[in-house]
């Protein structure tokens, strides 16, 4: 029998410090699942063709070990190669022409990856968290510490969990399609990742993602996002004015912001968070509430829902300022396009 697959990240942790703990998670999984098969990441994108290889080889489980980006990576490279994209998904791959509708991708033209009945003959995936946020490890309701991971590994129950999939212009200005799992937001997000490298080794995540907070609101500019958004089965588009737009299929996203308190997984729909301010010095003022989800008693703070939506600019130049938070990892900038995949991904949680 093929024995699950481990994708271990060693650069896990806020700069590495969760790596100093693999060799305690790795004790505490074989004695969970007994045998398994253990595969390091070298490199961004790595998990996910390690994904990709697993799944064809036919490993019922495959766990990430590492940090909300690990784990989306692993997702990704389950989907791709379920769908037989193996090599056509991720930074780089071309696209298919897609029609446009005033100037932005239609909705709807993407094909799922086939859907609750391939998401069950695919492998499961799991989580052990020691990366530096933990988000998406909250969003399935799996609490703090490796110990509680292996506890959800351990109970075996499985859901399936919707999934959102994105298109995008890369770092480098190349086409992208990515899924993602969790959190794709635009704006703040995108500056907060950058900002997030530069943090000290002494800081934890979630002082370090305040702080990057902070820096990311005082080099940010609120833009009026012109957005194309579908809820069922009806189309409005109308200008959005925002320094962040937050596009949720989990609760929390930058180590521990509860976002959208409504968010769930599993409910064939994403949480649109969009977030403005009159000046700065409010807007860096409100920035710990949404730490406990109160920034949504601000009247400058809005909600809807919906199953797809675009957004863009008139100013391509500024778009490419306008930067992507795609699960925790810097990846494009505007215009983005995004649709959910319901109940797509198995997940042991």
């Amino acid at each position: 029998m093929t024995p699950p697959l481990l994708i271990v990240n060693p650069a896990c942790g806020a700069r590495g410090r969760g790596a100093r703990a693999l060799s305690e998670v790795l004790a505490g999984v074989e004695r969970t699942l007994g045998d398994v098969l253990i595969r390091y990441t070298a490199r961004r994108g790595h998990a996910r063709e390690l994904a990709q290889a697993g799944t064809l080889d036919g490993h019922p489980l495959i766990v990430a070990v590492g940090g909300d980006g690990t784990f989306s990576e692993i997702a990704n490279g389950v989907l791709t190669a379920r769908a037989g994209e193996v090599g056509g998904m991720g930074d780089g791959a071309p696209l298919s022409p897609v029609p446009s509708l005033g100037g932005m991708p239609a909705p709807g033209l993407v094909p799922p990856p086939g859907g609750a009945a391939a998401a069950v003959s695919s492998p499961a995936v799991g989580l052990i968290n020691v990366g530096t946020g933990g988000d998406f490890r909250r969003s399935l309701g799996i609490g703090p510490g490796f110990e509680h991971c292996l506890e959800a590994l351990a109970l075996g129950r499985e859901r399936l969990v919707d999934v959102g999939k994105a298109r995008f212009p890369g770092r480098n200005g190349e086409d992208v399609e990515q899924y993602f799992v969790n959190v794709i937001s635009a704006g703040l997000g995108g500056l907060v990742d950058h900002y997030i490298e530069t943090m000290p080794e002494v800081l934890g995540g979630k002082a370090a993602y305040y702080i990057a907070s902070l820096r990311a609101v005082a080099a940010s500019k609120e833009q009026p996002l012109l957005a194309r958004i579908t809820w069922e089965d009806e189309t409005r588009e109308e200008t959005i004015p925002a320094y962040l737009v937050a596009i949720c299929n989990g609760r929390w996203f930058g180590g521990g912001m509860d976002v959208a308190p409504m968010a769930l997984p599993d409910d064939g729909r994403f949480e649109v968070v969009t977030i403005t301010a009159p000046t700065k010095p409010y807007l860096a003022r409100r920035v710990r509430g949404v730490y406990t989800g109160r920034h949504l008693e601000e009247p400058t703070v809005h909600h809807f829902p919906c199953t797809a939506i675009q957004l863009r600019l008139e100013n391509a130049a500024a778009e490419r300022r306008f930067l992507l938070d795609v699960d925790g990892d810097a990846l494009g900038s505007l215009p983005l396009t995004v649709e959910v995949v319901p109940r797509a991904l198995r997940v042991r949680a």
